[in-house]
């Protein structure tokens, strides 16, 4: 333990400017925090702090000791709390976000789940489409869906989400199917908060600009406005997997549809190690995925 002695003493001098206020939050005497402090400076060869009898001044060498041995320390503390989360059921509070529709359709019911099988947990669940500041406001833990912008934070991909072009039965009896990219120009195509369509095309990304009679920002709108014939749609799977399924609207251009739209969760680093944000990650996973996804 040679290596390690001095270190406690010499972050808490560091972070408090004062032996004596450093020897108050140690619990031990100002003398003892002191000879640490000398051992340690007499071991790396270097001076560590400016010592005057008004006050303590780190050197520019001591901050960037400092800035290393605040992380081994901080990393020490998240092992600690793990090993003890392993022998305990997650507790506390749990703070996560995540978009509006997909929370309410999908995420929601995923966590009320958990809920259930952690009744320890107080969980808070917040729906915006706003991108918070996790960090910030303190939460635990954001679901994101397609291309991620932050990387600042930790990203666990849970699963994928299929974005389908489609219209109503009423719709292509007026209009022929359109049977390639090209095409999409000579259609009503209703547009979201975009105007580009994005497609898969020998295996790259492209995206497509159209145009249309109808913008709106909400999805579900728009799936209103495909079931009454008014013209062409591209939304994720949830928005109209299940009225594909019965008929009520028929998915075109599938052979360029778009598989890859990641359904992500993010999370700060110092929460990489939380027993409740890992077991809730899992927990996401197993109930999103359908197939195994790429590592």
């Amino acid at each position: 333990m040679h290596n390690w002695e001095g270190i406690t003493e010499f972050v808490a001098v560091a972070e408090r400017n004062s032996f004596t206020k450093a020897s108050k939050y140690l619990d031990i005497s100002t003398a003892q925090v002191s000879r640490q402090i000398n051992a340690l400076e007499e071991r790396l060869n270097v001076k560590l702090f400016y010592r005057t009898t008004r006050k303590v001044t780190i050197t520019e060498t001591g901050q960037i000791y400092y800035n290393h041995c605040r992380q081994v320390l901080d990393s020490l503390t998240e092992a600690e709390r793990v090993i003890t989360d392993l022998n305990q059921s997650p507790q506390g509070r749990l703070n996560l976000t995540a978009p509006v529709t997909y929370g309410e359709s999908v995420i929601a019911p995923l966590v009320n789940d958990f809920a259930l099988k952690y009744p320890d947990l107080k969980i808070d669940l917040t729906l915006t489409n706003q991108k918070l500041d996790l960090v910030a406001e303190s939460y635990d833990l954001a679901i994101r869906l397609g291309q991620l912008e932050d990387s600042s934070m930790i990203a666990k991909r849970l699963s994928s989400r299929t974005n389908y072009v489609c219209a109503s039965p009423q719709y292509f009896k007026k209009h022929p199917k359109p049977l390639d990219l090209a095409e999409l120009d000579q259609h009503n195509c209703l547009r979201g908060t975009l105007d580009t369509w994005r497609f898969k095309v020998n295996s790259k990304n492209q995206h497509i600009r159209i145009k249309g009679s109808l913008q709106c920002n909400s999805g579900w709108s728009l799936v209103d406005a495909a079931l009454k014939g008014i013209g062409l749609i591209q939304l994720p799977d949830y928005y109209v997997q299940s009225y594909i399924e019965t008929g009520r609207l028929l998915s075109v251009l599938d052979h360029v549809r778009s598989f890859d739209d990641g359904i992500w969760a993010i999370y700060p680093h110092n929460r990489q190690l939380s027993s409740k944000v890992r077991l809730l990650i899992e927990h996401l996973k197993q109930g999103l995925t359908r197939e195994p996804l790429p590592a």
